[in-house]
């Protein structure tokens, strides 16, 4: 693993158990968020959980390197449902383009480490 993989690993641990928990707890900004996308309000605490089991993938990542390929395509996919959410309810760019940016650091993640992935 270089020091870029672990920098972006680490800073996409921070977002995701950040994002997840605040889903989780029904931040205003995101239940606005899914109320835009006229998404249920349980598929905010579904999404929070999944957020927060990537980033605890990411983190045994830290000591099985392998993990960290499995945690970025958990949380790539993640993102890319989030972009096409996002495009069915006809958002601008601007609020496509952080789902869109976190989708591509996930596969910048998954590229790096794909050598190492666990089958």
């Amino acid at each position: 693993m270089t020091i870029f993989s672990i920098a972006l690993q680490s800073l996409l641990i921070a977002y995701y158990i950040f994002s997840g928990t605040a889903k989780m707890f029904g931040v205003k900004y995101w239940t606005d968020i899914f109320e835009n996308l006229k998404l249920p309000k349980w598929l905010m605490l579904v999404t929070g959980v999944v957020q927060l089991i990537g980033a605890v993938v990411l983190i045994v990542g830290y000591w099985y390197v392998g993990a960290v390929t499995w945690g970025a395509i958990w949380l790539g996919i993640t993102m890319l449902v989030a972009c096409l959410m996002h495009l069915r309810a006809k958002d601008t760019f601007g609020k496509t383009a952080p789902a869109l940016v976190f989708a591509v650091l996930n596969i910048i993640l998954i590229v790096i480490n794909a050598e190492t992935i666990i089958i």
